[in-house]
């Protein structure tokens, strides 16, 4: 994420501008040329006739400019001459020298101590910045400055904002998010510990390596800050080392009286401790016997040293390890506690780790890990291929009056099955609906104060709670929300969140999107917001893994109303998850086109309505669908040109709504604001935004299955859509009898079983109903998380299979009811059966079977099926269980099945001219299905079919009640003025 300042900065400045886009570039150890020599040389002039030939050439040219003696009132009512105006021109001249020469002081104080932040001299302004530049360059031959001298390139940019950027304990990083609380949170044994580890492996090294080696943190370089992971980067050859030096001086009090409590909070002038393994020439070696290190510098380092020994004594007696070789300290980085209300919380951040524990903890059991380490991803996918099949089956079903379309979608098999499974198991709709209401619950109350929406870099969760990183300090957030460890967060606890109900406002923040977990924190980044482009590394493959999990979450999550997203050069087949948002173009070129006139169209409309950017129009009643965001997913390295051009289009997309995250073949992008890479572990790095991530990931095997779901549930497939036959047909002869028989179409009751204990008879009987509505077999590990969404061990959730196989007993071969496939799977066996299974059969056999070519037999066994129904699935179901069930198919299926067996019913007795018989069929339907339009009709053409005019209009005064101020649907009304043209002074009348 971009630097920023700290609380403390901000406040003395009274406002704070927005943060620097650039990415900081790798400081370069660089040895002193001739040029450096050239430039110290003219510094020395410039400073030689400044500070002597100045004031000894106005002590000889122009003498004492002052008057000699105490002026007279007679002196003041002289005339002013050209003297006068000369020797007031000199004074001033007198006070700029004497302010410079302050500068110059000031300066090489700091520069040669090498601690702190130079002292600020009043008024001073560019002088001081002067003087810092000749300093600088006077002493970047020596030995003590080369290494803490700011570039020469700062010339000309501002001292105040010079100083501001020069103070990195007023930056953070994502990665630093929960440094202060981690430090909190890590037990006394867990410290003492690290600091052992820290104190065996230092004695061990400085006896392998030599005397203890320390380094100075270096002020700013342009727009660049010193950092922990680039000084391990130069000094011990791998920038994640930068851990080892955090533990070496996490705590100790440092020159400026401050110390290092998180690895991303480090000041220009601190000293640092290094492994013994370090190298490079601007460390400092410090023997007692070292002549060539100042005093100062030497009593600095020995004082700093006492303070590490007094950190390091409090550590005896614990037990502690070192891994690897010299100072190579292994230590577990500690995330924040959660509350104890939270431990078996489904947070988001909580989700990984409760799917694990529902499952087998230490396995997949066969299903893919990707999809269950991703919460929301799953979640969205979810929900958007149950609303897609239900359009399917809806689609069907109006599309084929009595039963003759298909009502069975099509069952999964292979990859496609192991991945709806890995989605069951790994979603958490609730974390989903949780974040959905506190982003959007923070915009009302936000509207409500008249304030604007904070821009936000990105989202954390963990342990239930929410943090919001702003882009800068936006006052003091609404309640419940509260600021987090500085004022650029934002903090909702979970039990807060809780208590949001839906609010009517747009989704604020829309692009945030998951890029993967830190331990138990979670990081959505927020890609409209982001000041530029966000470059890709890595190789192909796992690039494309990344781009398909972003296109995936930002396609179907459930935080947002609208968007766009772009997707060029990959993931064509994608566009089946959400034709309406995913779009594919083939090149960069087209790219280019279309969002050089949509940048152009956004500016346009932001100007018109007189917003600022997109997130004012999001908020109050200026709404409007061209404020949702547009995200741009580009899998190839542009050229040198289209980079940047994109990144022209890029600079000010941000209060755009537009978002550009481009994968790149190396680290470097022209234009790039932010730099990430994919390694082939699976992490994603961010060293200079401070992220080490465990990143989500959409492989391509697991993309392919996920896009064969969505295309499977099409519903223009036509005949390869949803099928006529159900996935389990039940012998309905008498012959047929079953073992067990449950009755799921109604109040749930299960016959041929003795009644279990009373403590284990809900999750039993729950166990139960989930297996007979999936007869083509369920995985345990959605077993587990449908009964236990918090999460469960093992033993539990194998103590429930095994208590379940021995209630529904064996067959009288000796065969147990409750089996395993091929694949783990638990299945049924033929004699357990349930009333759906029943109804489904007697269904298909009237419409499909005998029923088909016999009319009498259709006519028994339709009334056979309706009699089956005694309201609606599982009605009687406890309150918070059978939650599982949101995700089902059945419960959209059920009621139109039945409607179809009630109007196949009530034609078959209408052509033997039977009203009473039709009507009676409908109703009894209508009790299971009362808001299927087909069923309504039907009972109208056969109230019609009596000839009851009375009885018609009474009916036709019923449904308009029932349909209240929306009034009857167009095709009703349509069919009533047919039937019964004065059909609506019957309905006013009533009225």
């Amino acid at each position: 994420m971009p630097r920023r300042r700290s609380a403390s900065s901000s406040s003395s400045s009274g406002t704070s501008p927005a943060p620097r886009n650039r990415t900081p570039q790798p400081v370069r150890v660089r040895r002193r040329t001739f040029g450096d020599f050239v430039k110290a040389f003219f510094a020395f002039l410039a400073l030689l006739v400044l500070l002597v030939g100045v004031p000894g050439a106005l002590a000889v040219e122009v003498g004492w400019p002052l008057p000699h003696g105490v002026p007279s009132l007679d002196w003041l009512q002289q005339e002013i001459t050209v003297g006068t105006f000369l020797n007031i021109l000199v004074v001033l001249v007198w006070f700029a020298w004497a302010q410079f020469t302050a500068c110059v002081l000031v300066e090489m104080k700091a520069a040669l101590s090498g601690v702190g932040v130079p002292g600020r001299v009043p008024g001073a302004g560019p002088s001081q910045l002067l003087a810092r530049q000749l300093v600088a360059a006077l002493l970047l031959v020596g030995a003590t400055a080369a290494s803490l001298t700011p570039g020469l390139s700062q010339l000309g940019h501002s001292v105040e904002g010079n100083q501001k950027g020069t103070v990195a304990a007023a930056q953070q990083t994502p990665g630093g998010l929960f440094g202060q609380q981690r430090e909190q949170a890590a037990s006394a044994s867990a410290a003492s510990a690290v600091a052992e580890q820290a104190a065996h492996a230092a004695a061990r090294a400085k006896a392998e390596h030599g005397d203890t080696k320390y380094y100075r943190i270096q002020p700013p370089e342009g727009r660049h800050h010193d950092s922990l992971w680039e000084i391990a980067q130069r000094h011990l050859g791998d920038g994640r080392r930068y851990k080892e030096i955090y533990e070496l001086n996490k705590d100790r009090i440092q020159p400026d009286g401050s110390r290092l409590s998180e690895a991303s909070l480090i000041r220009p002038g601190w000293i640092m401790e290094m492994p013994a393994d370090a190298h490079g020439g601007d460390l400092v070696e410090l023997p007692d016997d070292a002549p060539q290190v100042p005093e100062h510098l030497r009593q600095q380092i020995h004082d700093y040293a006492e303070s590490g020994d007094h950190a390091q004594g409090g550590a005896q007696g614990e037990q502690g390890g070192v891994q690897g070789g010299g100072a190579h300290i292994s230590v577990l980085a500690q995330r924040p506690a959660p509350d104890p209300g939270h431990q078996h919380g489904t947070g988001p951040a909580a989700a990984p780790a409760a799917h694990t524990t529902a499952g087998h903890g230490s396995g997949s059991f066969g299903l893919p890990e990707a999809l269950l380490g991703a919460p929301f991803l799953a979640a969205g996918l979810l929900a958007a291929l149950g609303r897609r099949r239900r359009q399917a089956l809806w689609q069907s079903a109006l599309g084929a009056l009595g039963g003759r379309g298909g009502m069975e979608p099509p069952t999964p098999t292979g990859d496609a099955l192991d991945v709806q499974d890995a989605l069951l198991v790994g979603a958490d709709p609730e974390g989903v609906r949780r974040l959905d209401r506190s982003l959007r619950g923070l915009a009302a109350a936000l509207a409500a104060e008249s304030r604007a929406l904070p821009v936000v870099y990105a989202a954390w969760l963990t342990g239930g709670d929410l943090h919001l990183q702003l882009a800068q300090p936006s006052g003091k957030p609404p309640a419940p929300w509260r600021p987090g460890q500085d004022d650029t967060f934002w903090v909702l606890a979970r039990a807060d969140a809780e208590r949001y109900e839906d609010a009517g406002t747009a989704a604020p923040y829309p692009g945030l999107v998951s890029l993967g977990t830190m331990d138990d924190s979670r990081l959505l980044l927020n890609l409209e917001a982001v000041p530029g482009i966000v470059s890709l590394s890595g190789r192909a493959a796992d690039r494309a893994a990344v781009l398909a999990s972003v296109a995936a979450e930002l396609a179907t999550n459930g935080w947002s109303d609208r968007m766009t997203v772009t997707l060029v050069g990959f993931g064509e087949d994608l566009t089946a998850l959400a034709p309406n948002r995913l779009r594919h173009l083939d090149g960069v070129e087209a790219l280019l086109e279309t969002m050089e006139a949509e940048t152009r169209q956004r500016r346009g409309a932001l100007g018109a309505a007189g917003h600022d950017s997109v997130l004012t129009g999001r908020t109050g009643p200026a709404q409007h669908t061209r404020w949702a965001p547009h995200l741009v997913l580009l899998a190839a390295q542009p050229s040198a040109a289209d980079a940047r051009r994109l990144a022209e289009l890029a600079a000010g997309a941000a209060r755009l709504g537009i978002g550009y995250l481009v994968g790149a073949e190396s680290g470097e992008l022209p234009g790039a604001a932010w730099e990430m890479e994919i390694t082939g572990q699976g992490r994603l790095l961010a060293p200079l935004l401070g992220l080490e991530l465990d990143a989500q990931l959409l492989p391509a095997a697991q993309q392919r299955a996920v896009v064969d779901l969505f295309t499977e549930a099409d519903p223009g497939r036509g005949p390869d859509g949803p099928t006529t036959t159900p996935p389990f047909l039940v012998d309905i002869s008498e012959q047929g009898r079953p073992a067990v028989y449950a009755r799921l179409v109604g109040s749930y009751e299960v016959i041929g079983l003795d009644t279990p204990e009373d403590e284990r008879s809900a999750l039993l009987h729950e166990a139960l109903a989930l297996l007979l509505l999936h007869r083509e077999g369920v995985h345990p590990r959605v077993l587990s998380s449908a009964l236990w969404p918090r999460g469960v061990t093992d033993d539990v959730r194998d103590a429930l299979i095994e208590r379940l196989r021995a209630w529904l007993g064996t067959d009288p071969d000796g065969t147990a009811r409750l089996r395993s496939d091929g694949t783990g799977r638990l299945t049924l066996a033929k004699t357990v059966v349930s009333d759906l299974d029943v109804l489904r059969s007697l269904y298909h056999e009237a419409t499909q079977g005998k029923g088909a070519g016999n009319r009498a037999v259709r006519g028994r066994l339709l009334t056979d099926a309706l009699v089956v129904v005694r309201g609606p699935l599982l009605a009687d179901r406890p309150e918070g269980r059978y939650r599982w069930l949101t995700h089902e198919l059945v419960d959209a299926q059920l009621p139109l099945i039945i409607a179809d067996i009630g109007l196949a019913l009530s034609a078959f007795h209408l052509e033997k001219d039977r009203a009473e018989k039709a009507i009676e069929a409908l109703n009894a339907a209508l009790r299971t299905a009362p808001s299927d339009e087909r069923l309504v009709d039907e009972l109208l053409r056969a109230t019609h079919a009596t000839g009851d005019t009375a009885r018609l209009r009474g009916l036709a005064a019923e449904l308009a009640g029932r349909g209240g101020a929306r009034g009857l649907p167009p095709r009703t009304e349509a069919l009533l003025d047919e039937l019964l043209p004065t059909w609506r002074t019957g309905v006013t009348a009533a009225g």
